[in-house]
């Protein structure tokens, strides 16, 4: 949405795993797979339950669903006691949760055909569990300079699986619109 309402800001947009609004709205509205994909947001709108059945045994919850949406080399067992570390600080998972609350309640207005303005990179995971690779392009149509990179073997945690290719690819994109600025 910054990109969208406030492209005066940005010089680049560098998106992992996003739809645009406006194709995830159409997806959620009239696809049933990502209807399906996204229930997990819908559980996420009750109040205090999904806190308690994630704090549950450890967080066993929270770690159950983290270690389902991912390949095995995404998270280490390090990483996963850093997590629950995190969610353990009072307040936090509340905060998580109420992203996904927010999401629901305040949908951005539709407005002078959602458009983005500013060079875009979108990088994507094919194996997502909760975004459909099928909202991918549909949401480059929205971009005026927009490139999209699939990555065939990862999941919804793209920049944990594929770092080193991540971050050569938004380097990259970046780097352009400096070595850009520089000529002027």
């Amino acid at each position: 949405m910054l990109g969208i309402r406030h492209p005066e800001k940005l010089h680049r947009l560098g998106i992992i795993n996003v739809p645009h609004p406006t194709v995830m709205k159409r997806f959620l509205q009239r696809d049933f797979e990502q209807m399906r994909r996204s229930l997990y947001a819908l559980f996420f709108q009750l109040p205090w339950l999904p806190e308690t059945l994630m704090r549950a045994g450890n967080w066993r919850g929270a770690s159950l669903g983290l270690r389902r949406s991912w390949k095995n080399n995404a998270f280490t067992d390090e990483d996963i006691k850093k997590y629950k570390e995190a969610w353990s600080q009072p307040g936090a998972m509340t905060a998580m949760l109420n992203w996904y609350r927010a999401a629901a309640r305040y949908q951005p207005e539709i407005t002078n055909g959602m458009r983005v303005h500013i060079p875009t990179l979108i990088l994507w995971g094919v194996k997502d569990v909760a975004l459909s690779r099928r909202m991918a392009r549909p949401s480059l149509d929205y971009c005026e300079d927009g490139r999209l990179i699939f990555f065939p073997e990862a999941s919804h945690w793209v920049q944990h699986e594929e770092a080193d290719e991540v971050n050569h690819h938004l380097i990259d994109f970046l780097l352009d619109k400096i070595s850009r600025e520089i000529v002027k």
